[in-house]
């Protein structure tokens, strides 16, 4: 190793111990949200308001009002309330709300999860809830919490990843965080909404074991977590729509998770009223007809609000029915304590600049380094670096109700050429020569994916011929990915120098970028989900018509008029890198993959203990060093295999992980905790989780396929 090699380590070092690697508050321990006011209290004053209210007040408050409003009634002591979008910062509705003058844009819930930091989903979450409290927000319509099914989903960017496991641990401390503020945080979309296209006419076909091992356990999380809100999706769920199903609400959300407080709808998603309102549904959003529409005019004003008397009249319902929503509805605000004291709390806005550093701590962690041939990356000091691409001077970022535009934006020019200076040439359309003539070319691209409709995999024509160019004539290129999914990458993956996955980075992750590409700060992130080199590959494959257009609008997505495209989860529990093991397909990156600047080994694996009767925890540890020359983060992953099963078992599933900071030599013991409901499956037949006595193995990974230690545990 040369001098000038050795000085380039040195300065990432120091400079790198100024940055914190990962973020940690030693006196931060998860434990669920207890609602300020005793249940009690809460049925006490639900009952003596629900007694003084008229009918025809109790149905207009189960009803939305003014489209992002719950109704209020001065009389009563009940103020109205607004509900704001969405999960990775406030969405400012100037036209419904004036109270928030700016908002923080945070990466994206998928760049949260590809931290794989439960204490930075805690805190990303709190900012945003102190967002809410200074913008007189009640509600936070958050978190969206999906599974990634398909790449081309146009929400996953909205979403935390592929696996159950992994979404519940960051929910679970999501909720938290917000509710901490005094804020109501929202699960949505309740249930299976794992695709855009044309999600109001979807019918997702799903059994009941899926339902539970893959598409309920983040809910679940939530709910235990003290979530005080749900909404439900858009689409039909085994042939009923989600916010009118009594299945979907009463059976599974209500009595099979445990859930009490406030369900609502999605905007515009109900389309019977009497079956909306027998379903277990409490809040029908956002209770006036969007009339504007062809598709909508035809079935007339099908609200809650229009036909409850005629239905009461008729004897289809009961005020019984009407009272049980209205007390939901309140009992959710008193529990909350908002009947007592004002949403709005402008201490909150000198909290900014911290939200600001965690929007920018996420980013960091978030950056996910999936190919660094020849230690391409970090880039030295003495390099001409050509910049060019995409989004060099706009901030990608994914569309709809999620949006949210931030303020004093960095781009990726600005942040690049505050480090890299001289160094760095951006060139719009470089010749050949130029792009040869670069020691180093930064090559931006990616997707903006939206609410709404899905993209397909591939990358648009015209730049995925573009990254063919840059990277056949510069072998030292780094493609920096902005995207909320993944992209078909099979074409060029060869071709590149480097590959960065950024994600949507939010209004300072450009800053984050430039660290990570200059070397002040070593990648850290791992993807929450697998990428893989063909659409076809995937699980999901086949969801929508032969030939259909997935560049659709927002007519398209009210277009009730489309007939119902039955999707069949035919590949069951066998979602995301279960697919892949199964079916035995490589992919291009696997689940939970991710890069260093240095390198880690695992040694001494310990399982104590090793014959277990299903009491207690199981504790597993073991030993990872960083045997590299720089300080660095791992994210170790822990999956469970049933070895031998009387069901269809997963080759492996995820069930711990663990983020360490190591500095370059050290060595720490690492201890992972894991349960009896660990190595069970949901058992169709007896209706709960179920784990068969015998053998399991315990995988410890870098990735879902690249398993470093084995162990052997009994269950008896």
């Amino acid at each position: 190793m040369n001098k000038y090699f050795l000085t380039i380590i040195m300065v990432f070092i120091m400079v790198s111990n100024s940055i914190p690697q990962i973020y940690s508050n030693p006196d931060y321990q998860y434990k669920p949200f207890e609602p300020p006011v005793d249940i009690k209290t809460v049925e006490e004053r639900a009952e003596k308001i629900i007694s003084e209210m008229t009918l025809e007040e109790k149905i207009q408050l189960v009803g939305g009002h003014n489209f992002f409003y719950v109704k209020g009634f001065e009389k009563y002591g009940i103020p109205q309330f607004y509900l704001s979008d969405a999960t990775q910062g406030v969405h400012l509705r100037k036209e419904l709300s004036s109270s928030l003058d700016k908002s923080v844009a945070f990466p994206c819930p998928l760049a949260l999860t590809a931290t794989w930091n439960p204490q930075l989903a805690y805190e990303y979450a709190r900012c945003i809830g102190e967002e809410c409290r200074a913008g007189d927000i009640a509600v936070l319509l958050g978190p969206g919490m999906n599974i990634y099914r398909i790449s081309q989903n146009g929400r996953n960017f909205e979403y935390f990843g592929e696996d159950p496991f992994l979404a519940a641990r960051m929910i679970e401390n999501y909720i938290v965080g917000v509710q901490s503020t005094g804020t109501i945080a929202t699960l949505k979309h309740f249930l299976c909404n794992n695709n855009e296209y044309h999600r109001r006419t979807t019918n997702a076909i799903v059994d009941e074991r899926t339902i539970h091992e893959i598409y309920t356990p983040a809910f679940k999380a939530g709910i235990d977590a003290g979530a005080m809100a749900v909404m439900t999706s858009y689409n039909q769920v085994n042939g009923e729509w989600a916010g009118q199903s009594k299945f979907v609400i009463d059976t599974l959300l209500r009595k099979s998770l445990g859930f009490k407080w406030l369900v609502m709808s999605d905007w515009w998603s109900t389309w019977d009223p009497e079956k909306t309102i027998k379903s277990g549904l409490d809040l029908e959003m956002p209770g006036d007809p969007l009339m504007d529409k062809p598709a909508f005019q035809k079935r007339g004003d099908i609200t809650v609000k229009k036909n409850a008397m005629k239905l009461l009249n008729e004897g289809k319902i009961s005020e019984s029915d009407i009272n049980r929503m209205a007390k939901n509805i309140i009992k959710t605000f008193i529990a909350m304590g908002l009947y007592d004291r004002p949403v709005k709390d402008l201490q909150y806005l000198n909290n900014f600049k911290h939200h600001e550093e965690i929007a920018l701590q996420t980013a960091r962690e978030s950056i996910v380094l999936l190919k660094n041939r020849n230690n391409l990356l970090p880039v030295s000091s003495n390099k001409k670096i050509l910049l060019t691409g995409d989004f060099v001077e706009t901030l990608p970022g994914g569309g709809g109700s999620a949006n949210v535009e931030g303020y004093d934006i960095i781009t990726m020019y600005e942040a690049l050429k505050n480090k890299f200076g001289d160094m760095i040439t951006h060139i719009k359309e470089p010749t050949d020569e130029e792009i040869k003539n670069a020691d180093v070319v930064f090559l931006s691209a990616g997707t903006l994916d939206s609410e709404g409709w899905d993209r397909p995999f591939p990358l648009p024509q015209e730049m995925e011929e573009n990254i063919l160019r840059i990277t056949s004539l510069n072998p030292n290129t780094v493609v920096i990915v902005n995207s909320g999914s993944g992209i078909r990458m099979t074409d060029w993956y060869e071709k590149a120098g480097a590959i960065l996955y950024a994600w949507y980075p939010g209004q300072k992750g450009n800053i984050a970028l430039a660290e990570v590409l200059a070397g002040n700060f070593n990648p850290s992130g791992k993807l929450p989900m697998t990428i893989e080199k063909e659409f076809k590959d995937s699980p999901g494959y086949g969801y929508i018509p032969e030939n259909a257009d997935l560049n659709t609008n927002w007519d398209d997505d009210l277009n009730m008029d489309s007939p119902i495209n039955n999707i069949e989860y035919k590949e069951g529990i066998l979602v995301g890198y279960r697919w892949y093991d199964a079916k035995k397909i490589e992919p291009l990156f696997p689940f939970g993959y991710g890069l260093s600047y240095t390198e880690f080994k695992y040694d001494n694996l310990k399982i104590e203990p090793s014959l277990f009767d299903g009491n207690g925890k199981v504790k597993v540890f073991f030993d990872i060093t960083n045997a590299g020359n720089y300080d660095g983060a791992e994210i170790a992953q822990l999956y469970v295999k049933d070895i031998e099963s009387s069901v269809l078992r997963p080759e492996k599933e995820l069930k711990g992980f663990k983020k360490v900071f190591l500095k370059s030599g050290e060595t720490k013991k690492v201890e992972i905790e894991i349960t009896e409901k660990d190595l069970s499956y949901w058992d169709t037949k007896t209706g709960n989780w179920k784990a068969e006595a015998g053998d399991f193995e315990i995988l410890i990974g870098a990735s879902s396929r690249d398993i470093k230690l084995k162990g052997k545990l009994t269950l008896r």
